[in-house]
């Protein structure tokens, strides 16, 4: 088994849950008692928020470089960066280091194609909802067609992922919120919604709406074990 590399912290909250998927997943595979052979860098979310608010992407990208260079340094055999946002320094990452990144937003891809499905709701972090880097990956390389919330929807699911879900706060009234923004989707034509922030599936799951989630934070982790297994 290749030895998964994990970059976490962003935040804590769903790097927990990579680091148990990844090991539930293993042990069904490999029975007994296997677990993934693993390491793990975790940053400060604090530090590489505020890069993000103030929109210092290069210090952030290097921020992230570091984190890569620890990885394969600490013998990781590939990267998962646990988080959707930062894929927008996939290439600055790639470019520190010889082992390969596996993304998030192609496994999302192949899964919701797997599922025969075309036109595709994502929600997430004002930055994965608006800038080419996750959107735009999934249209021009996958022929996926992405819908988003309005201006306003967009702002509230923003704003429920950093000011409560980050912080392990799981609100009856978000929850709403985002079930309302949802069906707006699906009204829309959304066949299927991308939980596109790795603590969106906290605070959803399937059997909420009429249309599959995509939970990028399972879909990911599981197909580092696929990866990892993968000879």
């Amino acid at each position: 088994m290749k030895i998964i590399g994990l970059i976490g912290g962003m935040s804590w909250e769903s790097s927990i849950e990579y680091y148990r998927i990844i090991n539930e997943v293993t042990k069904e595979r490999l029975g007994g008692l296997h677990s993934a052979k693993s390491v793990m860098v975790s940053v400060d979310f604090a530090e590489i928020e505020e890069m993000q608010m103030r929109g210092d992407w290069q210090q952030a990208g290097q921020a992230m470089a570091a984190a890569a260079k620890s990885l394969e340094n600490g013998g990781a055999d590939f990267m998962v960066l646990c988080t959707n946002t930062m894929h927008k320094l996939a290439d600055e990452m790639q470019a520190a280091v010889q082992i390969p990144m596996l993304h998030i937003a192609d496994a999302t891809a192949e899964r919701i194609k797997a599922n025969g499905i075309k036109t595709i709701g994502l929600l997430g972090t004002r930055f994965t909802m608006e800038q080419d880097f996750y959107k735009g990956r999934l249209e021009d390389r996958f022929g996926l067609n992405v819908l988003i919330p309005d201006e306003v929807g967009r702002g509230v699911v923003h704003g429920v992922i950093y000011n409560e879900l980050v912080k392990g706060v799981i609100r009856d009234e978000s929850k709403r919120q985002y079930i309302r923004i949802i069906e707006e989707l699906i009204q829309a034509g959304s066949q299927g919604i991308i939980l596109g922030c790795t603590e969106i599936g906290l605070l959803v799951q399937d059997g909420d709406c009429e249309v599959p989630f995509f939970d990028t934070t399972r879909i990911h982790a599981e197909a580092a074990v696929e990866f990892a297994l993968n000879d």
